[in-house]
């Protein structure tokens, strides 16, 4: 057997490594179908100028990303697409909501919400902070 150290992930090293854990984890994990989760503001055009991507699974939903354009923040656009996906989430059947956030974009922004710090990775990728946040929907 031989270790093998790289910077360059194939696509084929990638699928194998996914492949291998997804079997583990399917045959022990009690919810083996998460749902997508999108909510979107569009323009007359369809160009998004906002928006929430995440998924629910199981008691949880996760936020992945949300995004204001700079041209409609302080208009509370982000507020009300994360309590449309709150809303969403506990139609789902969701308790729980997950979500991570850097210092220089919105942890307060999180907490007036009702997010709470369970943990913060400091020095984080160097010098910022990387905010891990729950909340009881």
């Amino acid at each position: 057997m031989n270790f093998k150290i790289t910077e360059k992930i194939e696509e084929k090293d990638r699928s194998e490594i996914f492949q291998g854990l997804l079997e583990y984890n399917l045959a022990r994990i009690e919810d083996r179908n998460p749902k997508e989760l999108g909510i979107y503001l569009e323009d007359e055009q369809g160009r998004k100028l906002a928006g929430l991507i995440g998924e629910t699974h199981g008691n949880w939903l996760m936020v992945k990303f949300l995004w204001v354009d700079e041209s409609l923040r302080g208009r509370h656009i982000g507020s009300r697409i994360l309590e449309e996906a709150e809303i969403e989430a506990r139609k789902r059947g969701c308790k729980y909501a997950f979500l991570d956030t850097f210092s220089f974009q919105a942890p307060d922004f999180y907490q007036k919400h009702g997010y709470r710090e369970v943990f913060a990775l400091e020095e984080y990728p160097l010098t910022g902070k990387r905010y891990y946040l729950t909340k009881t929907l």
